[in-house]
C-alpha cells in the first residue's frame, strides 16, 4: 500500500457524513509499516465498537466505517478476508453502511473480519507445510493476493449503494 497523507485519509470515506468523517480518529501515520500492509484498518480507541479500513480499489482510495455487532458469534468463526485457519486473533462480524443513498436508507453490509484488522500480517506468515514439496513461498503469494481480492471484494459491496 502507499502512503496516505490526514487529509486524503479523511477525504476517502464512502459511507459516512462530512460532520462523522471530520471526527475519525487517525491513527498514527508515521509509524505506519506501509509496504507491509494491504489494507489500513484501526480501530478508535475511545469507541471499540467503531473500526475503520482504506483500501486501494481501481487506483483509487475507499474509506469504510464499520460496527462491531454487539453480540458474540456462537463458535470461532475465520476471517472472510485473509481466511487464516490459524486464528491468532479473534475475529468479529463487522456491519458497514452502504455508500450514498442506499446508505441513508440503513442498508448495510457485513463481514467477518480480525478484530485488529492483522489480516496483512496473518497472510505474510510462513504457511504450515502441506506435503512434501509444497512450495510455502508460492502459498505465501497467493494469500496475499486473495486478501487483496477479498478486501477489494467488500469495497465494492459498500459502493453498491
Amino acid at each position: 500500500m502507499r502512503p496516505i497523507d490526514p487529509a486524503r485519509l479523511r477525504a476517502c470515506f464512502v459511507n459516512v457524513s462530512k460532520r462523522e468523517r471530520e471526527a475519525i480518529p487517525l491513527p498514527d501515520l508515521d509509524a505506519v509499516d506501509w509496504e507491509a500492509l494491504d489494507y489500513l484498518g484501526w480501530r478508535d480507541r475511545k469507541s471499540p465498537a467503531l473500526g475503520f479500513v482504506v483500501i486501494e480499489l481501481d487506483d483509487q482510495l475507499v474509506g469504510v466505517a464499520l460496527r462491531q455487532a454487539e453480540a458474540p458469534t456462537r463458535t470461532r468463526p475465520q476471517c472472510v478476508w485473509c481466511e487464516d485457519v490459524q486464528l491468532p486473533n479473534e475475529v468479529v462480524f463487522f456491519s458497514a453502511k452502504r455508500a450514498g443513498a442506499a446508505g441513508r436508507k440503513g442498508d448495510t453490509v457485513g463481514t467477518l473480519a480480525c478484530s485488529g484488522f492483522e489480516c496483512s500480517a496473518n497472510v505474510r506468515k510462513r504457511p504450515t507445510l502441506a506435503y512434501v514439496g509444497f512450495d510455502l513461498e508460492a502459498e505465501r503469494r497467493r494469500r496475499i493476493d486473495v486478501l487483496g481480492e477479498n478486501v477489494r471484494g467488500f469495497a465494492r459491496k459498500v459502493l453498491e449503494g
